[in-house]
């Protein structure tokens, strides 16, 4: 291959990666700087209106941060939903996977279109049925629970019942597309080696362990990343069915910075928040990476 030709081939390389090179620059690493510089300025309502007001406060917004309880409590809101809702919603979406693939199952399409249905569904709307459904007194989960003789819970009016509630309503909106990318992955998965395990004595588990879950690791590592990202970020479902509360039981840290930044317009705070959100995710994924890559799966 000629010189020449390496040029015309770079240059046409070039020409069909830069308009996606810069719409990234554009619409994603330039806002991204722009926050950071924001989140050490007192950038407020007043600078909306007159620039000249914006100054440069340097770490105030993050010993601000450090010191609000309301942080915290929003950090370890969110910390929890990413310890006890990941776990929940991969192993949600890995069963369901399996039991759309599995060969006994009939109307297999029609399984797939219903078991996704929620995470394409507005949530808004989902979430009027499960404020019916999780009610005090006429909800249908404490009708349930009152014929095996357990008292009404207030679901979304507890601190202690509203971000399991929160957690569940979650794992049931969002499991569907964790569910497809599993179900393809599983697809891939050859027959042969299921069927010499099953062959050899091994069992349904046994199989799943040994057979099953190594083939799709790389997946199992990408969905796991994808709901952590995701658990982290959780704003509209604590938004739309306790609005943060009861006595802040439900603000995550992506809630606690759309106050910070559009309640009470604290515009360079809200972007300290922003920043310290981007490095919590980006330990936990390094962490993640890490052990998976001891475990092999990278």
């Amino acid at each position: 291959m000629t010189a020449w030709r390496r040029v015309e081939e770079a240059r046409a390389g070039w020409l069909m990666t830069g308009p996606a090179l810069a719409a990234i620059l554009l619409f994603f690493l330039l806002p991204a700087a722009a926050s950071l510089v924001l989140s050490f300025t007192d950038f407020d309502i007043y600078a909306l209106a007159d620039i000249g007001n914006l100054r440069f406060v340097g770490l105030q917004n993050y010993q601000r941060l450090l010191d609000n309880p309301l942080f915290w409590k929003a950090m370890t809101n969110s910390l929890l939903f990413v310890v006890i809702g990941t776990p929940f919603v991969v192993l949600l979406s890995l069963f369901a996977a399996m039991l759309v693939n599995s060969r006994w199952l009939s109307w297999r399409p029609l399984w797939r279109v219903a078991l996704f249905a929620p995470y394409v569904t507005t949530l808004v709307a989902t979430s009027v049925v499960w404020r019916y459904l999780l009610h005090t007194r006429y909800g249908l989960v404490n009708y349930l629970l009152s014929r095996i003789d357990i008292a009404p819970i207030d679901w979304l009016g507890s601190p202690t019942a509203s971000l399991p509630a929160i957690l569940l309503f979650v794992g049931w909106k969002t499991f569907g597309y964790n569910m497809i990318i599993f179900l393809a992955a599983l697809q891939t998965v050859p027959s042969e080696l299921d069927e010499a395990a099953r062959i050899d004595g091994a069992g349904r588990c046994t199989r799943l362990r040994h057979v099953t879950l190594p083939a799709i690791a790389p997946t199992l590592l990408l969905v796991s990343l994808l709901t952590v990202a995701a658990m982290f970020q959780l704003f509209a479902e604590p938004y739309v069915m306790t609005q943060g509360g009861p006595a802040g039981s439900t603000v995550t840290i992506l809630y606690f910075m759309y106050e910070e930044g559009f309640k009470w317009w604290n515009l360079g705070s809200g972007a300290a928040v922003a920043f310290l959100l981007f490095l919590c995710i980006l330990a936990v994924t390094l962490v993640q990476l890490g052990v998976a890559k001891r475990g092999g799966a990278l």
